[in-house]
């Protein structure tokens, strides 16, 4: 066994309980307790945290998340890049399901679309409406999030097909 058998995420995967939503749950209230959320999800899935994302809402079926137009996710055309948005995407689906799952369930991402409407700049907020799975059961579910732009006009929507099984025993 070594060290990274200890990470956030394995941890995540393998506790008894819905680690993702007994963290937001204890810290979203409390002063900086989002912005401590969000760079904890960043350090489960450490590509993750280079968009520097930050959780806003969480609630079950429900996540808001968004990203502010940085200088290191913008492309030659001086736009948000492609890249940076799937991966916001992503982690606003992620997010949104990983709090929704019965805590003896996990998830894996089995494939993912997007669709780029125009371009993206300023701070990108992605918003997803998810459904809630009900038990552990193997089940794939479709994970629709919208990005949108400071003015509310949607820049690109994605959908991420997970699929919801039982956690392995530790």
């Amino acid at each position: 066994m070594n060290l990274s058998d200890f990470s956030l995420a394995s941890i995540a995967a393998t506790s008894r309980r819905n680690t993702i939503r007994d963290l937001w749950d204890k810290l979203h209230h409390l002063p900086g307790g989002k912005r401590v959320f969000s760079r904890l999800i960043g350090a489960m899935a450490p590509y993750t945290g280079t968009i520097r994302a930050h959780v806003e809402v969480l609630e079950r079926g429900r996540a808001e998340v968004w990203m502010r137009d940085l200088p290191g996710l913008r492309n030659h055309l001086r736009s948000v890049h492609a890249v940076a948005l799937v991966n916001l995407a992503e982690l606003t689906a992620n997010t949104a399901l990983a709090y929704a799952l019965p805590d003896d369930a996990r998830f894996i991402v089995a494939g993912l679309s997007i669709e780029y409407l125009k371009k993206a700049r300023g701070t990108i907020r992605a918003v997803c409406e998810c459904p809630v799975p009900d038990t552990s059961e193997r089940r794939e579910f479709q994970i629709p999030v919208s990005l949108l732009d400071a003015t509310g006009a949607e820049v690109a929507r994605a959908v991420l097909r997970s699929l919801v099984g039982p956690k392995k025993q530790p």
